[in-house]
């Protein structure tokens, strides 16, 4: 295939959640014909609206596309949309490109991209980071799994959503970059946590905290933007702390086949988990402060901590499958790419 451009490159993109949907826009402004599935249609109305054209299932977005996008939560729902029977690699002509932007297992992407190399088909792993912001202003920063010169036929298409590109080099690379920027994040998560509880505790301006740290080797991102909306008790997602602790997990599983320990993701994990158990699975990240909070101001924000002790329990009675998941892995044994295997629907859907 010669290198994509608006008016010859047909391109599908399957998941148009709260990231999907902005990175899709993008691609359609620049002019290409652009196909979109989501298991809940109402969230590709909008794009549909401004001209795409609606696919009834992700098989049938990637007929006669040469370039299919996708954005969906778990590695789970990766797996079947590439996988099962009916699945993208079955669905893609010869030649077309799969490109899958959710942050899901190094060793899924792998195998994906060997799977579509027998049927003559391109593929490989390209998450992202930025969260809601980035995709809508299109400034995303993409970790590629493939090389820059492997990848430079589709490069118009990813630098309609992206400011910067890093290229890794091979399945599955991006996928573990990505982890070790959410292992980075979520331990940036934690200190914001720690640091504004202690703040408040010890009677100080929380806001003038935030600014002060700000201007030393304690600020980070996640402080600066997350950190004022913590404090205004804005918990408004603009990435899900389910995908959080899905990220945090993965990394882990990762971690183990590596034969190394990340104690501080470990301790992010328990954080995020416990949050999640109590009902805040789909705030924002930010709400990890609320751990710290007054039962008054949790309750406010939709927690209930009695959910904690029901949870453990159903936890410590194991999935069921006979296998040892250990203490931060989730069961995923269904497909054995890890990920939570819930049943929610994924940020990207």
């Amino acid at each position: 295939m010669t290198k994509v451009a608006p008016g010859r490159t047909k391109v599908a993109f399957i998941g148009t959640g709260i990231m999907g949907s902005a990175i899709a826009g993008h691609i359609l402004d620049a002019g290409y014909d652009l196909t979109v599935y989501n298991r809940t249609k109402k969230k590709a109305d909008a794009l549909v609206g401004r001209g795409a054209t609606w696919a009834e299932s992700p098989s049938a977005a990637a007929e006669g596309a040469d370039v299919v996008f996708t954005m969906v939560g778990m590695p789970a729902d990766v797996e079947d949309v590439y996988l099962s029977g009916d699945g993208l690699i079955r669905a893609a002509r010869r030649g077309s490109w799969l490109i899958d932007l959710t942050t899901s297992s190094p060793q899924l992407a792998k195998d994906i991209h060997d799977a579509a190399e027998v049927g003559e088909v391109h593929a490989f792993d390209c998450p992202v980071t930025g969260g809601q912001a980035g995709a809508e202003a299109g400034t995303l920063t993409l970790m590629v799994g493939a090389s820059e010169a492997d990848a430079a036929d589709v490069e118009p298409l990813l630098e309609t959503f992206s400011s910067k590109r890093f290229y890794f080099g091979g399945p599955g690379m991006g996928q573990t970059a990505k982890l070790c920027n959410q292992v980075s994040l979520a331990s940036c998560m934690v200190g914001m946590a720690d640091a504004l509880a202690l703040a408040e505790q010890g009677g100080l301006d929380t806001g003038q905290v935030i600014e002060m740290i700000g201007a030393g080797m304690g600020s980070s991102r996640a402080l600066a933007e997350l950190g004022p909306q913590a404090l205004e008790g804005d918990w408004r997602p603009g990435f899900f702390s389910e995908h959080m602790l899905k990220d945090i997990g993965l990394a882990l599983e990762q971690a183990e086949d590596l034969d190394i320990t990340l104690p501080g993701a470990e301790t992010a994990f328990t954080l995020y988990d416990m949050l999640c158990q109590i009902g805040g699975a789909r705030l924002g990240t930010q709400a990890l402060s609320l751990l710290y909070a007054t039962n008054e101001d949790a309750t406010a924000a939709g927690l209930d901590w009695s959910l904690l002790e029901i949870d453990s329990d159903e936890h410590d009675e194991g999935c069921g499958c006979g296998h040892d998941h250990g203490d931060h892995e989730h069961c995923g044994c269904e497909h054995g790419h890890g990920g939570c295997g819930c049943e929610h629907e994924g940020e990207e859907s």
